[in-house]
């Protein structure tokens, strides 16, 4: 059995050869242009309503409600891809989406009350296009089992760390130098044009679970939550969603507090490089230790350096921090995503990323609620505590629950029962 597993994936494929994958650069270019106001969507509102309402908790409880809602509606939105196809999701989606988003500008520029603000933000993170899954299941679609879907998992995430390099420092860019409200209008503006682009891609969308249905597969229709493993990871993803909210909101008022508030895009953007380059590295290794083993590992490296956060009150250390900060989240990004193609059925990964992806704006919604709060109503640079709160219980449930991270004994009756192939334990 051994000698089987060696002779058939005994490297790591590159990126070169990933990237030659027929049909690829048809998805990938629309793909990041769509997928880009995800990582401005947190940050512009936060600098926005903090703009109209001076309160950071106000700004935080406005992007939390966005991303509450957002958390709560993916995995929905997943579930209807994998059942009716992709173009017919994002179309509707990406146009009241923008239409949201413009709505909750508007308001407050207008100075609306806070409860209008949140009444625009939930339907504007409610059709958040989910194209960062929607790219992982048209990979998983092309490659179907081949050695580079590995590869191709590492090059998502890379590219996710890269959006929260870009994202950021253009909102922040946008805010400062231009108007509050430019961050917004710039997001809704990429949405709409982004996703019209990345659904004109019919010919690497996924088949639908309506035809899978035609062939005698029937998975489609079960939630991928079943599967306890995708449960153990949404945990884990909330608290990085933690580290990602925490920093946001702290970062933008440390440097307003030092009088410049600038440095907030740049010094994001510094932890966002640091997982940038850390993803690249996973991406280009060819490991020899188990998913598993790394995501208990890398999550370990990421809870110590977030819990080191609150003690930093300097520019280059605080860049410092973050740069390891951001080192640490990349490799529990790139594991989780890869233990779900062990974990979970063909016909349910769109939904299973989206539960992923919602468990992170689920931690960040509650992180920019949280971290808001304590730098309102205690010291400066509390909110520096957020990411520490976040990934220490989520790294114990890690531990505790890692029997339920191997396509193995525990997992093979849900599997079995959503039509899943037989999985094999290659730990």
């Amino acid at each position: 059995m051994a000698s089987t597993v060696t002779t058939e994936q005994p490297t790591r494929p590159g990126y070169g050869r990933l990237l030659r994958t027929r049909g690829a650069w048809t998805f990938l270019v629309p793909g990041f242009a769509a997928r880009q106001p995800f990582a401005m969507l947190t940050i512009s509102i936060v600098l926005l309503v903090r703009h109209t309402t001076g309160s950071y908790g106000a700004a935080g409880a406005a992007a939390a409600v966005t991303g509450v809602s957002m958390a709560l509606f993916a995995p929905y939105s997943g579930r209807l891809a994998d059942r009716w196809g992709q173009r017919a999701v994002l179309l509707p989606g990406v146009v009241v989406h923008a239409a949201a988003g413009l709505t909750l500008t508007a308001l407050a520029l207008a100075h609306a009350p806070l409860w209008a603000l949140f009444a625009a933000a939930v339907p504007t993170g409610a059709s958040v296009p989910q194209v960062g899954p929607m790219v992982r299941a048209r990979w998983a679609a092309r490659l179907k089992g081949s050695p580079l879907m590995s590869t191709a998992t590492a090059f998502e995430s890379v590219t996710d760390e890269l959006t929260f390099v870009v994202g950021p420092l253009l909102a922040t860019a946008l805010c400062t130098a231009v108007t509050p409200a430019a961050g917004l209008v710039t997001e809704a503006a990429l949405t709409l044009v982004g996703g019209l682009l990345f659904a004109a891609q019919r010919g690497t969308q996924p088949p639908a679970g309506k035809h899978a249905e035609a062939s005698g597969e029937t998975h489609a229709r079960v939630s991928a939550l079943r599967v306890p493993g995708v449960r153990v990871l949404s945990v884990a993803f909330l608290g990085i969603g933690a580290v990602f909210g925490g920093m946001q909101v702290s970062l933008a008022a440390f440097t307003e507090s030092i009088g410049e508030p600038g440095l907030n895009g740049v010094l994001y953007g510094v932890f966002a490089a640091g997982n940038m380059l850390s993803g690249v590295v996973c991406g280009a290794v060819a490991w020899k230790s188990s998913p598993r083993r790394r995501l208990m590992a890398g999550y370990a490296g990421l809870a110590l350096a977030a819990s080191a956060l609150w003690t930093v009150h300097s520019v280059p250390l605080l860049a410092g921090l973050g740069l390891l900060v951001g080192m640490c989240v990349a490799p529990a990004l790139i594991t989780g995503y890869t233990l779900v193609e062990d974990l979970v059925p063909a016909g349910a990964r769109t939904e299973a990323f989206t539960w992923l992806t919602g468990a992170v704006a689920l931690g960040q919604a509650a992180a920019v609620t949280v971290a808001g709060q304590w730098e309102d109503r205690l010291w400066e640079g509390a909110g520096f505590l957020v990411p520490m709160a976040g990934t220490v219980p989520a790294l114990a449930a890690i531990l505790a629950l890692r029997p339920l991270l191997v396509a193995g004994a525990r997992n093979r009756t849900v599997a079995r029962g959503v039509g899943h192939r037989e999985p094999v334990t290659v730990d």
